[in-house]
């Protein structure tokens, strides 16, 4: 039996290979984060327990949590819609911090840690 591709075929064929071998790998998650990134985490969880939502707010991500590089692609897509509203750094910012796998129980934490001494003092 011939083989399917010869010389130069075969050569760009192992490089096509080579190259899908990591096209879908993601950044590890024990790489820290960047302090504006941190900075942004502690805003949106201070405004979530702020109104009172952190149960809600927790069960929503967690709920969502595996869909959240597909929240991210489609921040990025509506960037310059959500460009009016919103300043568009912030939301550069939020698509980046959900392509990491982590960020979401991350923001959990923080939302978590945040609402636990509302929860004491009211008792």
């Amino acid at each position: 039996m011939r083989p399917l591709f010869k010389g130069n075929a075969a050569e760009k064929l192992a490089k096509v290979q080579a190259g899908l071998r990591h096209a879908f790998a993601v950044q590890p998650e024990d790489q820290p984060l960047a302090i504006e990134d941190v900075q942004l985490m502690e805003r949106i969880a201070e405004v979530i327990v702020k109104r009172r939502m952190a149960a809600p707010a927790t069960m929503f991500l967690e709920s969502m949590g595996p869909m959240n590089f597909l929240g991210s692609q489609a921040l990025h897509f509506l960037t310059p819609i959500l460009d009016c509203a919103f300043n568009t750094k912030e939301v550069e910012q939020v698509a980046r911090l959900l392509e990491r796998r982590d960020t979401v129980t991350r923001l959990v934490a923080i939302i978590e840690a945040k609402a636990a001494p509302q929860g004491a003092t009211a008792q």
